[in-house]
């Protein structure tokens, strides 16, 4: 690309483009994957249907099950909080790049008032190993002096089903704690201590833990601002104590290799920074690299442009972090490589409307 419009110029043209075209049933654009990511998808689709565009018809099935839908190439799209191996990709004819940007947050439900629960990686591991059961823990009580931290055993949420909070969650503890590596890893599901309680879906988190007291759970940060969930501060990588915020996810993006060198293959946990927060994470599509059906992938694609050129606001206001400029001109890159089922350069075709 030479040259790109300003975001304003560009929905304006992308806004004129879809005035007149009526969707049909047909027509849907079809995606599915991270519940996660969900609410930001569900307000593109809303605004982009309000603005003469397709209906977008989205299942938040979780990542591991969007992304077998889109390599089975039974919805026009995937959705993944994780990226696939460039050899992954390479084998299933797939092109993946980030929408947007959350956090993984750790979230309680307690009956204390005051400062917010600290935790470290290292004590929230040996609560998610199953090691420390009671929440007045020598360990949680080290970290929380003066705070008042009820006489009750600890229930642990979690995920049931392959999800890319849970991959992102065991990434961190991964990351901070030797003994979460070693016994269960990075992994997308795992085999959880007997006594947790598993669920489905971020939805289900969410509801699980307001509903149980003494519940921890992990979840992404728009639904701990939708749902008035009861978030925990994390040590960082710095050593300070930090909350979660859309400012803390950006510090994170800014000092990776995302910003850096238009890498998207490396993760944004554990960034160097004060401010950054240290389970922040991409939300990623995947599309065909070479559609089988040309109009359906093209249509994809002029969606996901549009939520480039006209979604920033909107990513925000579903409690999202935009990508930064200079990161989303490298996600173009890759949506640009797409072609039709002849060849012909239906990517290209989507953003040549960013080209002088």
């Amino acid at each position: 690309m030479k040259r790109s419009l300003s975001k304003g110029v560009l929905g304006l043209c992308l806004g004129a483009a879809m005035v007149g075209q009526p969707a049909r049933a047909a027509d849907d654009i079809t995606g599915a994957g991270s519940s996660a990511a969900a609410p930001a998808y569900r307000i593109w689709g809303q605004e982009y249907r309000k603005a003469g565009g397709e209906a977008l018809e989205y299942d938040p099935v979780g990542s591991g099950a969007g992304m077998a839908r889109i390599k089975q190439r039974q919805a026009d799209f995937g959705a993944s909080d994780v990226i696939a191996p460039q050899a992954a990709l390479a084998k299933d004819g797939l092109v993946m790049f980030p929408t947007v940007v959350s956090g993984i947050v750790p979230v309680v439900n307690l009956r204390k008032g005051g400062a917010p629960l600290k935790l470290s990686g290292e004590v929230l591991a040996r609560i998610f190993l199953g090691e420390i059961s009671h929440w007045q823990a020598p360990e949680i009580v080290a970290l929380n002096p003066g705070v008042s931290l009820p006489n009750e055993a600890i229930r642990v949420v979690c995920r049931s089903d392959g999800s890319g909070s849970t991959h992102h969650f065991s990434d961190y503890l991964s990351k901070v704690s030797p003994a979460w590596k070693a016994s269960f890893g990075v992994a997308s599901k795992h085999p959880w201590p007997e006594g947790f309680i598993a669920v489905k879906g971020s939805g289900e988190v969410s509801k699980t833990v307001r509903s149980t007291p003494g519940a921890i759970g992990y979840i992404d940060y728009s639904y701990v601002v939708e749902d008035h969930l009861t978030p925990v501060q994390l040590k960082t990588a710095s050593g300070r104590y930090l909350s979660a915020s859309p400012e803390s996810f950006r510090s994170a993006v800014v000092g990776s290799r995302w910003f850096s060198h238009g890498d998207f293959s490396e993760g944004l946990i554990q960034m160097p920074g004060e401010g950054a927060w240290p389970i922040t994470m991409g939300t990623y599509v995947a599309l065909p690299k070479v559609a089988a059906d040309t109009a359906r992938t093209a249509r994809a694609l002029r969606f996901f442009v549009w939520a480039y050129g006209r979604g920033d606001a909107l990513a925000r206001q579903a409690k999202f972090v935009p990508l930064p400029e200079k990161v989303q001109a490298s996600a173009f890159r890759e949506l640009s490589s797409v072609v039709g089922k002849n060849g012909e350069p239906i990517g290209m075709s989507a953003v040549s409307v960013l080209v002088r």
